[in-house]
């Protein structure tokens, strides 16, 4: 990518007005880093330079699919775009459009959706100090504040809200919102000194019934989409991406001829259903346990960070939960190329 990512070396999780803490490091846990932060424009740009110089791959953008058919041996997509439509076919067409994926909807595929009445709040923050490469979560009675560090010493913010609350604070000048964030948050990073602009998009669970059609597979958000309070939904995107690569290289290193045959998406179906239930299980266990008002949960959420700050087992437990090593894990994102013999 075309900025250089931050890296995350410690996450620090506190509960406001609580003694409750927890510290994640990443030397403690073997690892270089927790994880990286890169700006969306960043993965974008360096994305499409790839696009760009792939040979034998043509890129119709912009573009929409208004219709799918499936024949004997391969699935029709009917594409609208500038130059006007195109009729296309292949033996196998994955969707990964979002959350709304259109694709999924034409293919027959349902998908369940649970608002949780919560807004995230999207934007940069200058700080008085250096984050030193720490990733921040503190809870609080409206919602966790994460406060993620950048290559260039700037801050990340998620702030998630009420919805009627996140309206409010969208409107008010930037004074009075770093005034107000600042109390939220306090003082680990100093004062904060100034806020980019700010955007807004309402949280909720979302899945797919199933990853697996004939001749169709679902990734990312098209297959899941979840609550940001834990930083998985991208990773496990990711991981659908490599997780089909690999299967579709398998199946052609074992001489098949068909990349879209229900043998190959039949594997990568119960692949991702292991890993997604998962992850949902725990991001959605986490929005409920830290969402609660009840002051008798909260008092042994409290109790339950210290517990956790003081076991190791349970502190490498969520690192490998949170770096996507705690079930089988992609060759491509243990950093081995898909023709390396197979382990």
């Amino acid at each position: 990518v075309h900025q250089c990512p931050a890296h995350g070396i410690l996450v620090h999780v506190a509960d406001q007005g609580r003694f409750g803490t927890a510290r994640i490091d990443a030397a403690e846990q073997g690892l270089e880093a927790l994880g990286y932060v890169v700006p969306n424009r960043a993965i974008g740009a360096g994305l499409w330079e790839e696009l760009r110089s792939a040979p034998a791959l043509e890129v119709i953008a912009p573009a929409r699919v208004t219709g799918t058919g499936l024949g004997p041996a391969a699935r029709s997509l009917r594409v609208e775009c500038p130059d006007g439509t195109l009729e296309l076919s292949a033996r196998l067409v994955v969707a990964a459009d979002g959350a709304r994926s259109a694709i999924r909807e034409q293919a027959g595929i349902a998908s369940e959706h649970w608002p949780y009445a919560q807004t995230a709040i999207i934007s940069t923050l200058a700080t008085q100090r250096f984050h030193d490469h720490v990733a921040y979560e503190r809870f609080t009675p409206e919602g966790p504040i994460a406060v993620l560090p950048l290559a260039d010493g700037r801050c990340g913010l998620v702030w998630t809200h009420r919805p009627e609350e996140a309206a409010r604070r969208l409107a008010l000048p930037d004074d009075a919102f770093l005034a107000e964030l600042q109390s939220a948050f306090g003082f680990r990073l100093g004062r904060l000194l100034r806020v980019g602009a700010r955007q807004s998009y309402e949280l909720a669970l979302s899945r797919s019934e199933r990853h697996v059609a004939s001749r169709f597979a679902i990734a990312g958000n098209a297959a899941q989409g979840l609550h940001p309070i834990a930083g998985q939904g991208f990773n496990l995107g990711l991981r659908d991406a490599a997780s089909l690569a690999e299967v579709l290289a398998d199946a052609l290193a074992d001489g098949s001829t068909d990349v879209g045959a229900d043998d190959a998406l039949d594997v990568y179906a119960g692949w991702r259903a292991e890993d997604r239930t998962r992850i949902v299980a725990f991001t959605d266990g986490l929005v409920r346990l830290f969402g609660t008002p009840l002051g008798v949960v909260r008092g042994l959420r409290s109790v339950g960070l210290l517990a956790f700050d003081a076991l190791p087992p349970a502190k490498r437990a969520m690192a490998r939960l949170s770096v996507g090593a705690a079930g089988r894990v992609p060759r491509l994102a243990r950093g081995v190329p898909l023709e390396a013999a197979r382990r």
